[in-house]
């Protein structure tokens, strides 16, 4: 089996892995912290997120170059490359702690209305681990990014999951025994540098990477930064995706609403974390496919592909969340979350189209035409920003979500013109093939599991039935009817033979 195919095998691994232990952890950890201290974790987690894009970009150029020298099979040019990525990332570290000293001192000024005097010097101590935090693991994430552009994706993904299962039992462990939210900043920074390590080691032992600083000149500085500039200003668009909304809520409102609002964006993000299992380890074939001058259409197919597998997956999620979404929410961390399953449907549904695409993205960053789209998204989600925290007033955390969302449909309408007229995809084609089959047969599917929900059992079993009843008519009619022979084929390779 090759490396791709265990990498996103893997990659589904650790997203299903991640996705049970927070679906389990989260109730178990805001009754342990309260809702209000779990909503200052999620508070500061994401003040600090800003800081984190001064990443700039270079893991995905890492990839992205990596890949590229390995494909021109240049070896001096990818040491040079890598050594002076290294120098970078280490300015980029004095520049994290110097912003993170200055916010550090504003911290009162920023929260003063909605924080108490309590909280804010909890507040403050978590930001101070954060930021550390960051100057260690935001250049220690180029070893992961080495090993992605040489298609290495078993050994990282696996360390991940490692971690992942340890962290789990230390964070049960710690607030069994009275930890609090600092505790916890405290053991992620902790894993984060033992996983650094590890990936480092493989880098250099198996891998056999050389750093050269020989060859660190002014032109290849440019010529990186020309390319990772976009993916950081793209990196912002994340933070607005995800980060800002829950530091207006904390400006706007309080914490517990913070709370509410965080429990939705995660649901949220587990749903994307599905598609970009497949698509994250695409970025070395997409350059590949690049160098060797791929035409448009095969381009456009490869991207048809993966975008259908991605497609089948995120169906089956979203119809589930769509029919009993609410009750698992309720039953999950309380009827007073109620508002983080709209948040969560409404991502869910606005977010698919993107996330089908995502192939679409890796190309651009093989092309290094990464400005358009960057510029789109940080335009049009700022404005989607305002226009939630406008709606934040009236209509609390559903229009904080829905103007976000309003601002990222837009920007989905101008990339696929974009990818179209200019990078010369075919997506007509692509959404024809994207939709045959598939399309029709979620909506017969929905029509029938729709009666699923007059089932009256209560409590988990109730729910766990209704979500067997679901995924068997999902899978029996979308392997009959909405999958093509290739599709079949993959999910029969999986499948133990008698």
């Amino acid at each position: 089996m090759s490396q791709l195919k265990k990498g996103a095998i893997l990659s589904y691994v650790t997203i299903v892995l991640t996705n049970i232990v927070g679906l389990v952890l989260t109730p178990f950890i805001i009754e342990k912290l309260g809702d209000a201290e779990y909503g200052l974790y999620t508070l500061i987690g994401a003040f600090v997120g800003y800081i984190s894009v001064l990443d700039f970009g270079l893991n995905n150029t890492i990839v992205r170059f990596v890949a590229k020298y390995r494909a021109e099979k240049n070896k001096e040019a990818e040491e040079n490359f890598l050594g002076t990525t290294i120098l970078i990332y280490g300015i980029i570290s004095l520049v994290i702690l110097f912003c993170g000293a200055l916010l550090y001192f504003n911290l009162d000024s920023i929260f003063s209305s909605s924080l108490t005097n309590t909280e804010l010097e909890k507040a403050k101590v978590m930001f101070v681990i954060l930021i550390f935090n960051l100057a260690i693991t935001l250049p220690g994430g180029a070893f992961a990014a080495i090993c992605s552009g040489y298609e290495h994706f078993v050994f990282p993904r696996a360390v991940n999951i490692g971690r992942y299962i340890f962290r789990s039992l230390m964070v049960v462990g710690l607030l069994m025994y009275g930890g609090d939210a600092v505790g916890l900043v405290i053991l992620d920074t902790i894993m984060n540098v033992l996983v650094i390590v590890l990936n480092s080691v493989y880098v250099f032992k198996k891998i056999k990477v050389s750093f050269s600083f020989k060859g660190t000149e002014l032109a290849l500085v440019k010529k990186i930064f020309s390319y990772s500039v976009w993916v950081f200003v793209f990196a912002l668009v994340s933070q607005f995706q995800w980060k800002v909304g829950q530091v207006i809520l904390g400006t706007l409102t309080d914490t517990v609403t913070v709370a509410i609002y965080a429990v939705g964006i995660m649901l949220g993000t587990y749903y994307g974390a599905f598609s970009t299992a497949v698509s994250g380890v695409f970025l070395p074939r997409a350059t590949k496919m690049i160098v060797e001058e791929s035409s448009s259409l095969d381009l456009t197919l490869m991207m048809v592909k993966i975008g259908r597998i991605s497609f089948l997956v995120l169906l089956l999620i979203l119809g589930g969340f769509l029919l009993f979404g609410r009750q698992f929410v309720f039953l999950w961390v309380g009827v007073q979350y109620e508002d983080s399953w709209f948040v969560a449907t409404v991502i869910m549904v606005a977010y698919t189209v993107a996330l089908v695409q995502s192939f679409a993205h890796q190309i651009l960053e093989a092309k290094s035409k990464f400005a358009f789209k960057a510029v789109v998204y940080i335009s049009f989600l700022s404005l989607g920003t305002i226009l939630g925290a406008y709606l934040v007033g009236s209509y609390g955390i559903k229009g904080m979500v829905v103007g976000t969302t309003i601002g990222w449909i837009i920007s989905q309408i101008i990339m696929n013109y974009y990818y179209n007229n200019v990078i010369n995809l075919d997506i007509k084609l692509f959404f024809i093939k994207l939709f045959s089959g598939t399309l029709p047969t979620f909506i017969l599917i929905m029509l029938l599991s729709y009666f699923i929900t007059f089932i009256t059992i209560d409590g988990w079993s109730g729910l766990l039935i209704k979500i067997t009843f679901f995924f068997i008519i999902y899978s029996f009619l979308m392997f009959n009817l909405g999958m093509n022979k290739s599709e079949k084929d993959i999910v029969r390779s999986f499948l133990p033979r008698f």
